[in-house]
């Protein structure tokens, strides 16, 4: 009798700055998901799937649950929402010194008949008796909801993790060819890899403030040849991204350009632009060009 076949959607969710990326990441074992010690980094829901003899598990990372200020915000939380409405397994990540605060989301995860684990993550920063605290504290905070202890970063209690997500999924034929990493195309991660490049470089608002637009993707057999558009709100933050002489702006790019030679496993040419889009993350028609909006 063969073993029966496995599939299904299992949503990463959490607050900001949890881990989340690095999570998916570590379980998919690609690097799909930007990551930065910022809150907010993730806009996007990303589709990292991983896929075995016996099974295949769709990962949804999600932006994370904010209350939203301004529309860019709210498109975020709508992919908060449409990952929990096709979930098969729910994980809500907290880190280990997150204490409990009330959001919808855990309302719904009370609730919900979906399979959910509790997964507090960065346990390798534990010490003495605070790990065995912790789970006590979300213990009697969630009673209904099962808690699992890894480290994403450091890859510690994956595989019990991975299995106990396996053990819950439904039987199902894949959803997806067995060699499909992702649901987002090559100009998809090459614009979120140069975001990222800003977020690590530039401090206060002006990473929030900015969107990077893949212009042009041509690939040759030995080279890709790209040109990127990065836009801001105000002139004042174009200036912030270039810096003086240029400088700041180049960076990034040589950054940027390094990694994506990593990923796509050949030579990348990029140029990089600076483009003032005013109030860009409160208009729909922007939000629709760069993929928040249907």
């Amino acid at each position: 009798m063969s073993t029966p076949f496995k599939s299904g959607f299992v949503s990463i969710l959490g607050k900001p700055n949890v881990g989340k990326s690095t999570l998916m990441n570590a379980l998919t074992g690609e690097r799909l998901s930007i990551i930065t010690s910022k809150a907010q980094t993730t806009r996007h829901r990303i589709f990292g799937i991983l896929t075995g003899s016996d099974f295949q598990v769709v990962y949804s990372d999600t932006p994370g649950v904010i209350d939203p200020q301004y529309k860019l915000q709210e498109s975020m939380m709508k992919f908060v929402k449409s990952s929990l409405e096709d979930a098969d397994v729910i994980l809500y990540v907290v880190e280990l010194g997150e204490k409990f605060e009330h959001n919808p989301v855990i309302d719904i995860l009370v609730a919900t008949d979906i399979p959910v684990f509790l997964v507090i993550n960065k346990i390798d920063q534990a010490k003495g008796s605070q790990l065995h605290d912790k789970v006590e504290y979300w213990k009697e905070k969630l009673p209904t909801i099962p808690s699992m202890q890894v480290s994403a970063l450091e890859k510690l209690n994956l595989e019990e993790l991975f299995s106990a997500i396996k053990n819950k999924l439904p039987e199902h034929p894949p959803f997806f060819p067995e060699d499909t990493l992702t649901d987002k195309p090559e100009r998809f991660f090459a614009a979120e890899n140069i975001r990222e490049k800003i977020f690590l470089n530039y401090k206060k608002e002006v990473p929030y403030s900015t969107e990077v637009e893949i212009e042009e993707f041509h690939e040759e057999e030995a080279i890709i040849r790209m040109r990127a558009v990065i836009y801001v709100e105000r002139d004042s933050q174009k200036g912030i991204i270039i810096g003086k002489k240029g400088e700041s702006l180049k960076k990034v790019g040589i950054q940027a350009r390094a990694d994506l030679e990593q990923f796509f496993g050949k030579q990348v040419y990029l140029e990089t632009y600076v483009k003032v889009e005013k109030d860009w993350r409160k208009k729909e028609k922007n939000l629709k060009r760069f993929g928040y909006l249907n």
